[in-house]
């Protein structure tokens, strides 16, 4: 009996240092998902119907199911009160593509993209619309030299590289010095409480139009859209490249099989869920490709 005893000792001992029983203690362990998805329920508000309220709990409980392993949620604003929420974990970050690069960049944690969410068009993008007041006398964006602006924070493109792209093509000198609002509500407010006969426009994301009015910070036809911006990604779940090569691989998978759960598709309000990523540039150049005879 002693012999046996000891041959299951050697056994054990064996089988927890091979490489497979470290994986396998590893897939046991916790995935922290950080949501930064300003859609999302807890970071939005409940004032549209069935609009701006995604329910990335029930996406973590997809996750874990497949997965085979806890998926813990946080959600915030920005990755800084997420890590502090989450001590400092963050193992797959969901929200705009350009600020979930710009905060991991500043709190030096290296992810790569692994999906795009659609919206309820079908959509993975975003743009920044320029607006203005109902009565004020510009038509388009051509009308807006001389113009104050109220641009978005730099970290989102969609108020702020591309609008700014969108006036150099159209010869309209960017105003000096370049005015931030911190939020497309904040805009919008500030533009409606300044002198009628002030000029002055505000970049707002496309996706909060409906926000906008349905809160009640504007009424309707308070703004009027005179210019939209090129588009650009929108919401993009990345992986931190601490994961292993199969954990990326399987939670990759997981994603893509959003599409095929009906409720979940609802509670994320997306047509089709998420597209896998494809790097903008190779796209291009592949689908270039393929034009040619």
């Amino acid at each position: 009996m002693r012999v046996f005893c000891s041959l299951c000792s050697c056994l054990i001992l064996l089988c927890s240092s091979l490489p497979g029983a470290a994986v396998a203690e590893e897939k046991l362990s916790a995935l922290t998902l950080v949501v930064m998805d300003p859609m999302a329920a807890p970071l939005a508000c409940d004032c549209v119907k069935g609009y701006a309220q995604r329910k990335y709990e029930v996406l973590g409980q997809f996750l874990a199911s497949r997965l085979s392993r806890e998926v813990n949620v946080v959600w915030a604003e920005s990755l800084e009160v997420a890590l502090e929420k989450s001590d400092g974990k963050a193992d797959l970050i969901i929200g705009k593509h350009s600020v979930v690069l710009a905060d991991a960049k500043e709190a030096k944690l290296e992810v790569k993209p692994l999906a795009r969410l659609t919206d309820l068009k079908d959509q993975v993008i975003q743009t920044g619309l320029f607006v203005v007041r109902s009565g004020d006398p510009a038509k388009s964006v051509d009308d807006l030299k001389g113009y104050r602006i109220l641009f978005g924070p730099r970290d989102c493109d969609e108020k702020s590289a591309a609008p700014m792209g969108l006036l150099k093509e159209h010869g309209v000198a960017l105003p000096n010095p370049i005015e931030t609002s911190p939020s497309c509500s904040n805009a919008a407010v500030m533009l409606m409480e300044l002198p009628a006969d002030a000029k002055v426009a505000a970049v707002i994301s496309s996706y909060a139009g409906p926000l906008l009015e349905g809160c009640g910070k504007v009424k309707k036809g308070d703004l009027r859209v005179i210019g939209e911006s090129g588009p650009v990604p929108f919401i993009t779940a990345f992986a931190a490249t601490s994961l292993s090569e199969s954990e990326t691989t399987a939670i990759t998978t997981a994603l893509d099989e959003v599409g095929l759960d009906a409720k979940l598709l609802i509670d994320l309000e997306t047509a089709s869920g998420f597209q896998l990523w494809q790097d903008p540039e190779t796209s291009t150049a592949a689908a270039e490709t393929k034009k040619k005879p």
